[in-house]
C-alpha cells in the first residue's frame, strides 16, 4: 500500500465527530491496519501536512498519532525520507497471526467496545513512557545515589526481629510510628499541621487524590486543575466522571478568571511549591487568596506538595495547608522525587473531619500493606536520613541543573527563555509559538532523548505554549552537554523547516 493508497484507506474509516479525540482514533485506525496486515511492514505512512488535510485535522494531531506508534515500535522515523512502518511479526503471538489483507473486518471495532466511556477517556490521553531514566526524563530522581547501606541495615534489622504483622495487611491509616514520623517531620520541614491521627500512608500522589476524590467528589462535580497539568492529576478526576476545569497559571501559580470563580468548584488541586511542567512557585499573596476562596464557597483544597524538597537560592515557602485556618486543605506528597520513585510510598495530611474517612476508605478498597517498608521508612526518617540525602542531592542537583542551563546558552544564547529553574528536578525551554515541540520529541525520542512538549500539557488547546519540558536529575553532570548538542540538533531541524 502506498502512501496515497493508505491516505485514502484511512478517510474510509476515519470518523471526525466519532466523540474519541482524533489523534487517538488515527493511531488506533493505524495500529489496527499495521497489526491486522493491511498495512505492511516497510510501507511509508503519508506525510503528516498531507494527511492533516486529507482528514480536514491538525497537523500536530497526525504528528502526535505518529509519535505514538513509534514509541510503541509499529513506526520509525528516517530523517529527510519520511516515516515507515516496522516488522513486528517476530513480536506477534501464533494466535495473533494477521488476517489476509481483503479481511472486511472494521477496523473500528474490537478496542473501543470493551471499554466504558470513562476508560476509552483515558486512553485517549495517556502519558507515561515506557523509558524512566536518562537524558533528560523530568520528574525522575538519580536512583544510582541512593543510601542504599543505611536503607539495607535498618531492613535487615526488622527481619533479623521479625513481628509476624508487618507480614500481614496495614492498619488503617498506614503503619503507626511511621505515621507518627511523618506527622513529625512535615510539622518541622513545612511547617504541615497535624498529628499522627491526620496522616494517612499512600502508595503516592495518584492514590492520595484518587481516595480523596471517590470520597468526597460525586461524578460531575466540577475540580479545578492548573493549565497546563501533570497529565496524571488529570486523568485520575477524568475517569472519575468530575468535570475538570482548567485554571490558567501565571509568574505567580493558579489563576482563575473572575467568570471561573463565579462557578465555585467542589475540589482544587494545586501544586503550589513548584508547579509542574512549568515550575512556578506559588506567591503567598496568591496562596492566601486560593485559601480565602475555598474558605467563602466551602471548596475541599488538595496540595501535592511536587518537588519542594529540591529549591535553589532561597528557603522554600510553607506549605498552603499551614496557612489553612479553615480546615479545608489536604496535603500530599511523596518520597519518589526524594529517594526513588520504585519505592512507591507517600502521604496525606487530612483535616480532622474526613481523615479517619479517608483512611477507612483506603484500607477497605486497596487493602494497603507494605508495612515491612513503612516499618523501615519510619526508622529512615527518625535517624535522619532521608534529610542529609536530600541536602546532598541538592548540591548535585543544583550543579546539574547549572550545566544544562549552561549548555542551553551555549547554543542559543539569550534566544529561547529558560522558565521554572528555580527548583525541582526539570526546567522548561520555551520555544517560539511556531514549533512543533510534539514533533522535536518525536525525534529526539528516537535518539534515545526524553523532552517532553509543554504544548501536551495543557487542556485548552488554543492557550497551549511551545517549549521542552527537560529533566536533569537523572543525567550526569558530563553527559548533559554532549545530549543537548544532540537534541540542539533535533531543535534545529525543527527551527529550519
Amino acid at each position: 500500500m502506498n502512501p496515497r493508497a493508505l491516505s485514502e484507506w484511512l478517510q474510509q474509516w476515519f470518523r471526525r465527530k466519532s466523540g474519541e479525540p482524533a489523534y487517538r482514533q488515527l493511531y488506533r485506525l493505524l495500529r489496527q491496519g499495521i497489526l491486522e496486515g493491511h498495512v505492511r511492514a516497510g510501507t511509508r505512512l503519508p506525510a503528516s501536512r498531507e494527511l492533516a488535510g486529507d482528514l480536514a485535522i491538525s497537523r500536530n494531531t497526525v504528528l502526535q498519532a505518529y509519535e505514538q506508534l513509534a514509541e510503541e515500535g509499529y513506526v520509525s522515523a528516517a530523517v529527510g525520507r519520511g516515516t515507515f512502518v516496522e516488522d513486528i511479526s517476530h513480536d506477534l503471538p501464533v494466535e495473533a497471526a494477521p488476517v489476509g489483507a481483503g479481511s472486511e473486518v472494521d477496523p473500528t471495532v474490537g478496542e473501543s467496545r470493551n471499554l466504558s466511556k470513562r476508560g476509552e477517556r483515558l486512553m485517549a490521553s495517556l502519558g507515561y513512557s515506557e523509558r524512566q531514566h536518562g537524558a533528560f526524563m523530568a520528574g525522575v530522581p538519580d536512583v544510582t545515589e541512593f543510601p542504599v547501606q543505611q536503607w539495607l541495615r535498618i531492613h535487615n534489622r526488622h527481619w533479623r526481629k521479625l513481628r509476624p504483622e508487618l507480614l500481614s495487611y496495614a492498619p488503617s491509616g498506614g503503619y503507626p510510628p511511621l505515621r507518627q514520623a511523618l506527622s513529625d517531620y512535615l510539622r518541622a520541614s513545612r511547617s504541615v499541621n497535624g498529628d499522627a491521627g491526620q496522616v494517612l500512608v499512600t502508595s503516592g500522589i495518584h492514590q492520595a487524590l484518587d481516595i480523596v476524590t471517590r470520597l468526597l467528589c460525586d461524578p460531575g462535580d466540577r475540580v479545578w486543575v492548573e493549565d497546563p497539568a501533570y497529565w496524571g492529576i488529570r486523568n485520575i478526576l477524568l475517569s472519575h466522571g468530575l468535570d475538570v476545569v482548567g485554571i490558567p497559571v501565571d509568574s505567580e501559580g493558579m489563576n482563575p478568571t473572575n467568570e471561573q470563580m463565579r462557578q465555585p468548584p467542589r475540589l482544587i488541586v494545586v501544586t503550589p511549591s513548584h508547579q509542574y511542567p512549568l515550575g512556578v512557585v506559588m506567591s503567598l499573596a496568591r496562596r492566601r487568596r486560593i485559601l480565602e476562596y475555598a474558605r467563602q464557597h466551602n471548596c475541599w483544597v488538595l496540595e501535592d506538595d511536587y518537588d519542594s524538597d529540591f529549591r535553589y537560592g532561597a528557603r522554600p515557602l510553607p506549605s498552603l495547608q499551614g496557612l489553612d485556618e479553615a480546615a479545608l486543605v489536604i496535603y500530599a506528597g511523596s518520597f519518589s522525587k526524594t529517594l526513588y520513585p520504585g519505592l512507591r510510598l507517600g502521604y496525606a495530611v487530612a483535616p480532622t473531619s474526613v481523615a479517619q474517612a479517608l483512611a477507612s476508605g483506603l484500607a477497605d478498597l486497596f487493602r494497603e500493606g507494605q508495612l515491612m517498608t513503612q516499618a523501615v521508612m519510619a526508622e529512615f526518617l527518625r535517624e535522619g536520613f532521608v534529610s542529609s540525602h536530600m541536602r546532598r542531592m541538592r548540591s548535585l542537583y543544583a550543579a546539574r541543573r547549572d550545566r544544562l542551563i549552561v549548555a542551553v546558552q551555549a547554543h542559543y544564547g539569550s534566544r529561547f527563555k529558560v522558565v521554572g529553574d528555580k527548583a525541582g528536578l526539570h526546567l522548561v525551554l520555551a520555544l517560539p509559538d511556531h514549533v512543533d515541540d510534539v514533533r522535536i520529541c518525536r525525534e529526539a525520542y528516537l535518539r534515545g532523548l526524553m523532552a517532553r512538549p509543554l504544548s501536551m500539557y495543557y487542556l485548552q488547546p488554543e492557550r497551549a505554549k511551545k517549549g521542552l519540558v527537560l529533566g536533569y536529575a537523572c543525567v550526569r553532570e558530563e553527559e548533559i552537554g554532549p545530549a543537548f548538542a544532540l537534541l540542539a540538533g533535533v531543535i534545529d531541524t525543527e527551527l529550519n523547516a
